[in-house]
Order: C-alpha cells, then sequence, then structure tokens
C-alpha cells in the first residue's frame, strides 16, 4: 500500500490532538507503520493547529508536503482555506463549518473572508458539515469532531469496528458512548 497522507487542521482547542492520536491508533491496529506530528502556530485558542498522520508499509518522514496530502480534515472554514494547497489534486477535504476568528479579525486588522467554501469548491472534492451544530444535537458541542472524522473515515482503509475499538481507546471512558455517536452521525452522511 502507498503511504497515506491524512492532515488535520484547526483552531488551538479544538481537539486537533485527540482526532489525530485516533487516527494514529487506528493506523497502528491496521498494523501500519505510523508518523505523526504537530506543527503548532500558537497553540492556544485561536492559534493554527496542524497535525500529520502518515501510515503505510513503511513511513520514513512525518511531514506532509504540499500537493500531497489524500485527505485534510478541518474544524474551521479559514484554516480548510489556509492549508488547502497541501491536498492531492484528487485528494478529499472535509470542513466543518465553523468560523473562529483569528487573533487580527478579533484586532480589526484584518478581514476574515467571505465564501470560503465556494472559493474551495472551484479546485477542490469538498465535503462540508457543520459539525458544531449536528453535535449540540447530540447534548455535547465538544464531540464535533469526532462527527467531522466519520465522514473523513468514508475516504479510508478502516472498518467502523476498528474506529469503535480506538474511539473505546482514545476518548476519556466517560464519554465513549457520545464519542461513538458523533461518528456514527459523520459516517452516515
Amino acid at each position: 500500500m502507498a503511504t497515506k497522507n491524512i492532515m488535520i487542521v484547526g483552531v488551538g482547542g479544538q481537539g486537533t490532538l485527540l482526532t489525530s492520536r485516533v487516527l494514529g491508533g487506528l493506523a497502528t491496529l491496521g498494523g501500519y507503520d505510523v508518523k505523526l506530528s504537530e506543527v503548532h502556530g500558537m497553540a492556544q485558542r485561536g492559534g493554527s493547529v496542524v497535525t500529520f498522520v502518515r501510515y503505510g508499509e513503511k513511513v520514513a518522514e512525518p511531514i506532509v508536503e504540499e500537493g500531497q496530502a489524500d485527505v485534510i480534515i478541518a474544524f474551521e472554514r479559514l484554516e480548510a482555506l489556509r492549508y488547502a494547497h497541501f491536498l492531492k489534486k484528487d485528494g478529499a477535504l472535509i470542513v466543518n463549518d465553523w468560523r473562529i476568528d483569528p487573533m487580527p479579525v478579533v484586532i480589526g486588522a484584518a478581514e476574515y473572508p467571505e465564501g470560503i467554501l465556494k472559493t474551495l469548491e472551484k479546485e477542490h472534492k469538498v465535503y462540508v458539515v457543520n459539525a458544531t451544530e449536528e453535535s449540540k444535537k447530540l447534548g455535547n458541542p465538544r464531540v464535533f469532531n469526532l462527527i467531522v472524522l466519520g465522514i473523513a473515515a468514508q475516504h479510508m482503509d478502516f472498518t467502523r469496528e476498528q474506529w469503535y475499538e480506538v474511539i473505546e481507546k482514545t476518548v476519556p471512558p466517560k464519554t465513549v458512548e457520545i464519542n461513538k455517536k458523533a461518528f456514527d452521525v459523520g459516517y452516515q452522511l
């Protein structure tokens, strides 16, 4: 199998690290060599957080080059736009349709771009979900990242049972059921 390159992008506090741990655990369970790396802008709330997950027969290098990502999981619209150039031609871009203003926008030094999703759809295969709203319906807005992962799972090589097994091992014990429910919401979209 050729090495699969997954990128998770979001804003500090959105659970990108938990998500990369789930993906890493999954690839390990699948018997693959796995490399994870995290690249932080300002990891406190509001700053970009990027995680690379690479898995395959033998993975040498943890960093994904521009134009090489098979899947980009973006927890926020602007982050999707910021990192879309990492996507392969036929790669999947999964976007949580949510806006978090970065500091330059908050302080009035920049505008939040309009029409981000339309811009992205011109060049990429984009799968959009308002996972934040969907997770509120489940009664826990913090599990939105598992909804996004459920969609990403449709573009990866693992069974639903494997996902469940790793979710059970990775998330806090009290949140296993709600996280599995959230995953299912995305998986069925």
